[in-house]
């Protein structure tokens, strides 16, 4: 089973190389942007965040990216009612470190402001708050968000990959997932208001220097079991994951930890799939609703994503050996191709 578990807290590089492969349930190796030995345009650095209402059906994600050779600030809206969705981003060329992303996730704000976007992830006393306003997103249309999420669980997922074909590139990452989700959101003249006893939502926090050409699979999902707060990440597809796989269950604010986990996917992205893990602990199908599929080609750079909107139902197994199962519930599984 791959599941080196990082408990001791020391700097994540040493010499621009992972001093130590594997996961944690919390963010106990350092990252400092100064210890890269990789030029600026390879290091990638991003905030998304992403919250689900159950009440409302829809989906909102925000994006700050900075990606070296561009920076990408997105804002996706999704309704799962009638399956639709609009995505926007403003492309910016060459940010280099200029966004100042934070080098944690438990301290230090995010924002980025121009004339058309204005989006910040702030830490508050009450919580983690985002507040986007979008004015010609979707021809005009506009979009503006000012969503609080709090009760933040204990434990998270985090994980340190690297790659054989580079020892100055890896990949730090972590899963906050699920937190509730307060405020308010207005899209094309709508108000949805979240209600935090329904509607939840994920941190996905990357800082790393990836390798050029790169596939992954990627799933999450945010919400309650019987009242108790329930998440999963799945994941595989990009570095050498010998050390550890992202595959996680959240529950009542703690990480239940599995092996490798296979996305059963089809041709056609709105076919149903399938969810299968080599030890049993995840066992799902997934009945999509839309794909969020995008294609952003500039030569140099190519990103090429289906993430994939639905309901999955099945067992996912604690580790004490508790069954929990699932119905219709709401999340996304992603397979993406990219050349950064």
């Amino acid at each position: 089973m791959r599941s080196h578990e990082v408990t001791e807290v020391h700097k994540l590089l040493e010499n621009g190389k992972l001093v130590e492969p594997g996961w944690s349930r919390k963010m106990v190796q350092i990252y400092d942007r100064n210890d890269i030995k990789k030029r600026k345009t390879r290091i990638k650095e991003w905030d998304y965040y992403y919250v689900m209402s159950n009440e409302h059906k829809f989906a909102i994600c925000m994006t700050v990216s900075d990606l070296g050779y561009i920076g990408m600030n997105s804002v996706s809206f999704i309704n799962l009612d009638n399956a639709t969705e609009h995505t926007d981003s403003i492309i910016i060329p060459f940010p280099m470190g200029k966004f100042h992303m934070p080098s944690s996730t438990k301290e230090g704000d995010v924002k980025f402001k121009n004339k058309k976007l204005a989006i910040e992830f702030l830490h508050t006393e009450k919580g983690r708050l985002l507040r986007m306003e979008y004015p010609s997103f979707d021809g005009g249309k506009g979009i503006r968000a000012n969503i609080l999420l709090f009760d933040e669980p204990e434990e998270s997922m985090v994980i340190a990959t690297p790659w054989d074909e580079d020892e100055h590139a890896f990949y730090y990452n972590q899963k906050i997932n699920p937190m509730r989700a307060s405020g308010k959101v207005e899209y094309d003249g709508k108000l949805y208001e979240l209600n935090p006893q329904t509607d939840f939502g994920g941190l996905d926090w990357g800082r790393g220097v990836w390798t050029y050409d790169n596939y992954w699979y990627w799933g999450s999902g945010a919400g309650q079991v019987d009242g108790v707060p329930f998440g999963f990440n799945i994941g595989y597809g990009f570095g050498n994951t010998s050390a550890a796989s992202e595959n996680t269950i959240f529950y009542n604010g703690k990480t239940h930890k599995f092996d490798d986990v296979k996305f059963n996917i089809s041709a056609n992205y709105t076919d149903p799939w399938t969810f299968t893990s080599s030890d049993g602990r995840f066992e799902m199908d997934f009945v999509p609703i839309i794909d969020r599929a995008a294609k952003i080609d500039l030569k140099a750079i190519v990103t090429d994503q289906h993430q994939v909107f639905g309901k999955m139902s099945g067992t996912a197994i604690l580790d004490d050996g508790t069954k929990i199962e699932i119905k219709d519930f709401l999340c996304f599984a992603e397979e993406v191709h990219n050349k950064y």
